[in-house]
């Protein structure tokens, strides 16, 4: 029997084991339902005997059936802010790929950069993480994918390197791509489904309002640190490259050449994306409030108003919107509507008694603990199942142990995104492996180190960046 089936009965058979025998929690109607609800949408989040987009559906009936919360509170998670927030940064993403902004992007980059192969990683990690803070790393992976494997055939058809050094170029280069794409996703809110996951239940369940320039002070040099990091252990340490010539200089520029003058359409998206991201960071010093999710909307909704000037109509219109991934949205609706059922019925108290007990450790051993967990589940897991599932239990943990939730919600962030060991982990993980320079054994050497250098990152970032930066 495979995962799927025994996901599909377990779900169920946990939720009536949690709901029709109280004595197994001694928890009151509503939390001991909360519970059992959670228990099945976890189940089935992680075994997916139906797609992940459709198990976030089940918060919407089985909480107001089984007397969990209130019909209006699971329904009006799905449109929380920080939902819409999302939705527009999806929307601008689509355009930059739509009228392919980003390759001309990255290609900047690498010729900026320069051409050596250390050079070309270091370009392509660049760019890689760059999109990434705007784009979903999947997406930004895919993007980027065909680039690196165009740079692996210009080397491997000029002869640049013998065959270790090429084999060494090629892994190298295709992890750079793999790993940069999740870890710029850890600088900005839209960058990463548990980095909003974050924001979304701190405003349902703390009453807190994480803004964008908030993370991204907290973010930002978390990914700066994961991505130096990441260039010199893959060029140094991991698949150092004997150069002996300095690939094709002209490259880059063939390539930007290829995609010829820059079009109006890209002027303009480039501007609006370029204002969008200035108000997310800045609009805190405006003299009247811009929400992060009204700036987002703004910015998406003016690409269906510019005219395009190569076909009718604007810079996007409604049938581009078929490639958003609504799923992904429902998913944030899910996370959202079992953290409001679980402050609406108080659920969060029982899981603080509980874990009182991790009072007798220091909170950095904690934090340290908590890190190594999440990651190594992510390593099996989808990143948004595990942060939608920890995200409010992480509070429950803070108040047990008498701290602020903030620095342990932000390790369940950060760590959840931050899976480099397996193709199955991430999305950029099995993008790459598609392409078949890279043999497993590849990536759980070179991913296992880099998951122990994220949880140690991590942990020093949570543990003293974190409280100069989330002071609430």
């Amino acid at each position: 029997m495979n995962r799927h089936r025994i996901g599909l009965i377990l779900g169920p058979v946990l939720f009536c084991l949690l709901y029709f025998f109280p004595s197994i929690t001694d928890l009151g109607d509503a939390p001991r339902a909360v519970l059992a609800v959670t228990a099945w949408v976890a189940v089935w989040w992680i075994t997916e005997p139906i797609p992940i987009a459709a198990t976030s559906l089940l918060p919407l009936f089985l909480l107001p059936l089984s007397g969990g919360t209130e019909e209006s509170t699971a329904t009006m998670a799905y449109a929380d802010p920080i939902v819409f927030m999302y939705m527009g940064g999806f929307t601008i993403a689509l355009a930059i790929e739509k009228w392919n902004l980003h390759k001309r992007i990255a290609m900047h980059i690498i010729s900026i950069i320069g051409t050596s192969s250390n050079r070309i990683i270091l370009g392509v990690g660049i760019a890689t993480a760059g999109l990434s803070m705007w784009i979903s790393n999947a997406a930004t992976a895919l993007m980027m994918l065909p680039i690196a494997l165009a740079l692996i055939k210009e080397v491997k058809e000029k002869n640049f390197f013998d065959d270790k050094s090429f084999h060494s170029f090629s892994k190298g280069l295709l992890l750079t791509v793999a790993y940069s794409a999740s870890i710029g996703g850890l600088a900005t809110l839209i960058g990463s489904v548990p980095n909003a996951a974050l924001a979304g239940v701190a405003n349902r369940m703390l009453d807190v309002n994480i803004t964008f320039a908030n993370w991204f002070m907290f973010g930002f040099p978390v990914s700066i640190v994961m991505l130096i990091a990441l260039y010199f252990y893959i060029t140094k340490i991991q698949f150092p490259v004997a150069d002996t010539k300095n690939i094709s200089s002209d490259f880059a520029h063939s390539q930007l050449r290829g995609l010829g003058k820059m079009s109006k359409e890209e002027k303009l998206i480039l501007a609006v994306f370029s204002c969008t991201a200035g108000l997310w960071i800045f609009g805190g010093f405006l003299p009247f409030e811009l929400t992060d999710t009204t700036i987002s909307m703004i910015g998406a909704t003016s690409l269906f108003l510019i005219p395009s000037f190569s076909e009718k109509g604007g810079l996007m219109r409604w049938e581009d919107m078929k490639n958003l991934p609504w799923g992904l949205l429902l998913l944030f609706g899910g996370g959202l509507s079992l953290a409001a059922a679980f402050e609406d019925s108080d659920l969060t108290s029982w899981f603080g008694e509980i874990l009182t007990n991790l009072q007798a450790f220091p909170y950095l051993i904690i934090i340290i603990l908590l890190s190594a967990m999440v990651l190594f589940m992510t390593e099996i897991m989808s990143n948004t199942a595990v942060s939608n599932m920890l995200m409010p239990i992480s509070i429950g943990l803070a108040s047990g142990i008498g701290v602020e939730p903030y620095g342990i919600m932000a390790a369940v962030a950060l760590t959840s995104s931050l899976a480099f060991m397996l193709p199955i982990s991430t999305p950029p993980n099995a993008a790459v492996f598609s392409a078949d320079y890279l043999e497993i054994d590849d990536m759980i050497k070179a991913g296992f180190w880099l998951n122990i250098l994220g949880i140690i990152v991590v942990v020093l970032a949570v543990y003293f960046l974190q409280p100069l930066v989330f002071s609430f």
